[in-house]
């Protein structure tokens, strides 16, 4: 899921990482041992990888912890585990809502430097995405691999990058914000056609447009944050409301104009 007004977004992935300790070679018994299998990550060495965007996070243990470890002959280490993870995602809304939004996740080496530590992605197929992947508002429309590593005053850390690129559905936009906001701009224009002496009814319409596109307004920002530039929804909810207020203006003219040629 993602949430536009804390501009982060949440996942659930099945971690995975290898690597290659000596200390660990044992002997496969003629072939008959494929891999060993640990359930307790204190009992080897472990790469100190965290996520460097991440606000909260949690592992799985229902019903037991969902993690392994598999140690093959040859010393190599293959860590498994399903995680949670609720990730921050700078936002840039100038074309809401027909923009797209870039996240990332970032994962990089906490204390080792690159002269003791290097992550590197899997030649094939680094990333995987489940083929039924549905989100509320947006798709997924392409992920990007790439290294990020950092250099600090204590030293260089590598560093891994997950580009997720998500388009927003206009469906959901066009129904909600822009239909209603069409209709309430046609509906104050319905007073032109009204008798110019109708004045309740004239005014009633136009007020009551005027408030509701209004309201309509604040709806739309609501489900925003608050930034500090003009956002595409904002030209859209502005121009309808200079309709509904100009339709309102108008009738003032006229019923002032017309006031003024019985006082003539």
């Amino acid at each position: 899921t993602i949430s536009d007004v804390k501009m982060e977004y949440s996942i659930q992935i099945t971690f995975r990482e290898q690597w290659v300790d000596h200390r660990l070679t044992f002997d496969d018994m003629g072939g008959r041992i494929q891999y060993l299998t640990l359930t307790e990550t204190d009992m080897v060495w472990m790469p100190d990888l965290f996520f460097k965007n991440e606000k909260e996070g949690h592992f799985h243990k229902i019903i037991l912890p969902n993690l392994y470890i598999r140690i093959y002959p040859n010393g190599g280490v293959l860590y498994s585990i399903r995680i949670s993870l609720t990730l921050s995602c700078p936002m840039n809304l100038k074309l809401f809502p027909l923009d797209r939004q870039q996240c990332q996740l970032l994962m990089a080496s906490y204390g080792w430097t690159t002269e003791d530590l290097v992550f590197l992605w899997k030649d094939v197929d680094p990333v995987q995405v489940t083929k039924n992947l549905h989100l509320p508002r947006f798709t997924l429309e392409k992920f990007i691999t790439d290294y990020c590593n950092s250099k600090t005053n204590t030293g260089e850390y590598s560093c891994l990058r997950v580009d997720l690129v998500f388009k927003r559905e206009f469906s959901y936009y066009l129904i909600q914000y822009y239909i209603p906001c069409c209709m309430l701009v046609i509906v104050s224009w319905v007073s032109f056609w009204l008798d110019q002496n109708a004045v309740p009814a004239r005014v009633s319409l136009g007020v009551t447009t005027l408030l509701t596109m209004s309201t309509q307004t604040s709806s739309i920002n609501s489900t925003l944050p608050p930034v500090s530039y003009t956002k595409a929804i904002d030209v859209w909810t502005g121009v309808c409301l200079t309709f509904v207020f100009g339709a309102l203006l108008e009738f003032a003219l006229v019923n002032y104009a017309s006031r003024s040629d019985k006082h003539r």
